[in-house]
């Protein structure tokens, strides 16, 4: 059992700094070949911060652990919005332009209620099944969503900022490569144990993937949340967030599905609800104390509700 943990922490270990290595040897060779900060912007760092759930997910998705798969992404998008929101708010309130407040949460609302219609047989009788076919909607609304983003940068650019390292061919392929291997190597190690622990304490995969696994994969949007609001960029703070919950429900779950379509449990509804209540939360919060501006007291709501929830998760084992 302490093995167990311990793997876990360091297949969590992996996984994180798998991304980071990637994310610098890729945005270190786009530099070399004049690739703009924008488009590394959109598409390494994109995907270098969802790398650790696309990773964990495609091992549990391939193995038929869709209690996990579920518990990943819905459990990250939960730990985004309630914990990160809440404790980058706590520490400065976070001010938003008005394409996060019309155009990305209610896109990231309109994510939540397809994937729960596809849950639930809204479509068609396919016994709670999120089909390849549904995996490729999801996947086809996130690149429509990807080229909004890339339209918005577009407009204004200096939104992009990355810290520039410069590398030999050789560093660049050391880092890519040991990127990749810690990515797949953690993720692996996380399924294993993962699934090993649930069973050790007889709780459901759904539990572990929506508590455990979920935290240690959303450390990428903490960190970058919680450092974007000590620095005052609340846009980013915001924007990673959001972008992140959209990643997650339109690339993640697609990829998940077209690996192996996913068996859906009805016991998730109660958790979309809750994200779907928490994101109609935030663009209420919008129009409420400061304009276009999540306050302390409303940051501190949604960080309630993650402590009340997880405990009653943990306590529930349902």
């Amino acid at each position: 059992m302490v093995l167990n943990l311990l793997f876990l922490a360091l297949g969590m270990v992996l996984l994180i700094k798998g991304a980071d290595w990637l994310v610098d040897g890729a945005a270190a060779l786009a530099k070399k070949y004049k690739v703009s900060d924008l488009a590394i912007g959109l598409t390494i760092v994109a995907f270098g911060t969802s790398a650790p759930e696309l990773v964990v997910n495609s091992f549990a998705a391939a193995e038929g652990h869709h209690q996990m798969v579920l518990g990943n992404i819905i459990g990250s998008n939960f730990f985004n919005l309630f914990l990160i929101l809440g404790v980058a708010g706590i520490i400065i309130p976070l001010t938003v332009q008005s394409s996060t407040v019309w155009k990305e949460i209610p896109f990231s609302l309109f994510a939540i209620v397809l994937v729960f219609a596809f849950g639930n047989n809204f479509f068609v009788n396919q016994n709670s099944l999120i089909s390849r076919a549904d995996g490729f909607i999801l996947l086809g609304l996130f690149f429509i969503f990807l080229y909004y983003v890339y339209s918005q940068l577009k407009s204004d650019p200096s939104e992009i900022e990355l810290e520039e390292k410069n590398m030999s061919n050789l560093m660049i392929t050391v880092f890519i490569f040991a990127g990749l291997a810690g990515l797949v190597i953690g993720g692996k190690v996380v399924l294993v144990n993962a699934v090993s622990i649930a069973h050790v304490f007889g709780v459901s995969e759904r539990i572990i993937g929506l508590t455990v696994v979920a935290a240690g994969t959303s450390l990428p949007e903490l960190a970058t949340s919680v450092v974007a609001a000590i620095k005052k960029k609340s846009d980013i703070a915001v924007g990673n967030i959001i972008g992140s919950n959209i990643f997650n429900f339109l690339l993640i779950f697609a990829i998940s599905a077209i690996i192996r379509p996913i068996q859906y449990d009805t016991i998730f509804n109660r958790d979309l609800y809750l994200i779907a209540g928490g994101t109609a939360f935030l663009f209420i919060a919008m129009f409420t104390g400061g304009k276009k501006k999540l306050d302390r007291w409303e940051a501190a709501i949604l960080l309630i509700v993650f402590l009340a929830y997880t405990y009653y998760l943990i306590n529930s084992g349902n």
